[in-house]
This record gives structure tokens, sequence and C-alpha cells, in this order.
């Protein structure tokens, strides 16, 4: 679909499964299919993906154990970096610092065992810094000299786009190409990029001075836009504890790139019916104050609401959730419970909504009670 009407997510351009997942489901299968009481219209997992499903939830729950190895608490977080890795999308970690942002990304891909890069955005980064550049380079045979590329870091599988808005929006939009289409374009040759790939980047809220906020066009992008907040008052303790003594950890070995691609194509075959796709469309559609339907307080606080990329990540999260939770469906506390880190950055509030301190996340609470679902739960 093209970018500028409405494009979809990153469309997964992954190899199929390995032959052992394969093997594994097609072992693992007991039932020919999975039949939904009140599904009317949505296509059944078969039997295949509901093993294939099954290693999908224990592949999240290794990873996760693995991952609090480190990181102490945050589960929330570190579910929908995982929900971000398993659609294919990329998402923003917003957060104060010393909160383990980088940590969590670097835990990440060391657990999985995944190529990672880490880039550093500072005012005088250039594109070329992240995309690569080509260097002169002399034959020492025949002596000749020729043009040779040299990749950036981009290419990599887990890219941590750490203090994103300290950079201007000329380099922060070197990302876009990658994270759309999973290539990079360099002199007129065109790289893909190694999959599974995923960009993570994060920002500090609290400082203004230097910084490049993002332009609401790449912040679409995003498919979360995570905030991380200081832990319970037991959890910071007993980061205090774990992290200020001899500490040894040795991963165990969870998921491989080829699951990850394997999961990544499992989820867009999870049925989503009517009613709920509806239910997350009309969800999105009331953000905007151009909306005639929309509620007063939206009109009265909102300049731009949320775009389609808005409700294709509500439903692709929702159908990553749906795995997590052991359930081959997708339901109404899915799309609600990944309202905030969806919405969030694509609602631009007005001056009215300053002037009375509404931030986004109270704005989409309210819209959550306004926007009634139906009874049925699927």
């Amino acid at each position: 679909m093209d970018n500028e009407t409405g494009a979809s997510p990153d469309d997964i351009q992954a190899e199929a499964a390995s032959p052992t997942i394969a093997d594994e489901a097609r072992a693992e299968a007991a039932e020919p299919s999975l039949e939904l009481p009140g599904t009317e219209g949505a296509a059944d997992l078969a039997g295949d993906d509901i093993a294939l499903a099954e290693r999908f939830k224990a592949g999240y729950e290794r990873v996760t154990t693995e991952i609090h190895k480190i990181i102490i608490g945050q589960s929330e977080v570190i579910e929908q970096v995982l929900l971000t890795l398993f659609v294919g999308g990329n998402s923003i970690i917003t957060g104060v610092p010393g909160l383990a942002k980088t940590l969590l990304v670097q835990t990440l891909a060391d657990v999985l065992e995944l190529q990672y890069a880490r880039i550093q955005f500072t005012p005088d980064l250039m594109p070329a810094d992240i995309t690569g550049t080509e260097v002169l380079q002399q034959n020492a045979e025949t002596g000749k000299r020729n043009l040779q590329f040299v990749p950036g870091p981009v290419f990599t599988n887990i890219l941590l786009a750490d203090e994103i808005n300290r950079t201007p929006p000329k380099t922060q939009s070197a990302l876009l190409e990658a994270m759309q289409e999973h290539q990079v374009s360099a002199h007129g040759v065109t790289y893909k990029l190694e999959e599974p790939f995923l960009v993570l980047a994060t920002q500090n809220p609290i400082e203004l001075e230097g910084t490049y906020p993002l332009p609401e066009a790449q912040l679409d992008r995003f498919m979360f836009n995570i905030i991380i907040e200081h832990p319970p008052v037991e959890e910071e303790r007993e980061v205090v504890r774990e992290t200020t003594k001899i500490k040894d950890v040795t991963f165990e070995r969870t998921i491989t790139g080829p699951d990850i691609i394997a999961f990544q194509r499992l989820v867009r075959r999870v049925p989503v019916t009517e009613t709920v796709m509806n239910f997350a469309v009309d969800l999105v559609r009331k953000t905007r104050p151009e909306t005639p339907d929309a509620p007063d307080f939206i009109k009265q606080w909102i300049d731009y609401g949320a775009s389609v990329r808005a409700a294709q990540y509500l439903i692709l999260g929702g159908k990553a959730r749906a795995l997590l939770h052991g359930r081959y469906y997708v339901d109404f506390d899915d799309i609600r419970h990944l309202a905030p880190p969806v919405l969030r950055h694509r609602i631009l509030t007005n001056f009215h909504a300053e002037s009375e301190r509404v931030t986004t996340d109270q704005v989409i609470t309210q819209l959550l009670e306004a926007v009634s679902a139906p009874a049925s739960r699927m």
C-alpha cells in the first residue's frame, strides 16, 4: 500500500519458517482446526498453526524469564517491546534517564542471540552515519581504485536509536526506509536488511533544550510509544541490591531468528471478527475532531487525530497479544489494553488541552469510556 495513502505497517519480508519449526508444529498438532464460537467470517487457525501458537506462548514466557534475570519488574514494558517484535513493527520507549531503557534493548538482543547495534543520536550525526557510505578503495594487485559501500549500523537485527530526538529531522528520516521497507538505498543501490529487523528508539521527555521533536509523519511510523516509569519502592530496592553486587548471568537459549519470523507470519493469520475490527476502527475515527460523531471533548481538546495506521496496529497488536495469553482470537480487551501505547503519540492536543493540563493519556481514557463495544467479547 502506498505510504502516502494510509500505508500498512511494515510488511514482513521473511522466508517461511524453518523445517524444524514446521515439523515440530505438525507433530504437536492434535486438532485439525480451531473452532471459535461466534467468529463467523473469520478464518480458523489450522492445526499446524495451533501447535506453532503454543510454541509462541511458551517462547514468550521463556524470553521474559530470561530478560528478568537482568531487568527488575517493568513487565508491561517488556510485553509491549516483545509485541512490537512479534508484529514486525518498531517502537519508541519514552522515559527519564536511569530507567534501564538501553539495558532492556541490549538484554533483549542478548537473550535472542541476535545482532545488536546502538546509535547515539547527536546534533552532528549525519544520515550516512546510519545507513553507510562509500569509501575509495585501492586494489593491491591492480592498483585500480573503486568505490566500495561500507554498511552502517542500521545493518543489524535489533537497532537501538538512543535519544533519537537529539538529532535533526534530516538524520532522523534516514531510518524511515529501513523501518518501512526493511531495506536501505544508498548511491543508487538497494540493500536488503536481514530479518528479523527491529528499531527501538528512546527519548527523554524532560529535556527540551537541544532536542528536535520527531515530526508527526515520523512518529506515525512507530507502532507503540512505550512509557517507562519509576518502579515501585520494593522493585527499586531490588534494583539497587542486584546492581551493586557481583552478578554473573548466563542466558538459556530461547527462540531463534527463524522462530521469530515464523511467529510474525503466524500473527497475521490470527482470526479477528468484524465486530472487533469495527470497534478498533470506530475508536480511531473518533480521535479525529472533524469526524461528525466525535465526542465533544475530542473536538475541544484535539487538533489532529490518529491515522489509519493506528487501527492497523491495534488489530496486529491485538492478534499478537491474544497469542501471548493463549487465545486464538482477538477480543475487545486486547484493543482497549493497547489503545494508550498505540494512540498517545498519534493524537495532537491543542492549546485548550494544554491550558487545562489535559494529557493525551487522559483523553484516551475518556475516549475508551465513551466508545462502547458490543456485549459479545468477540
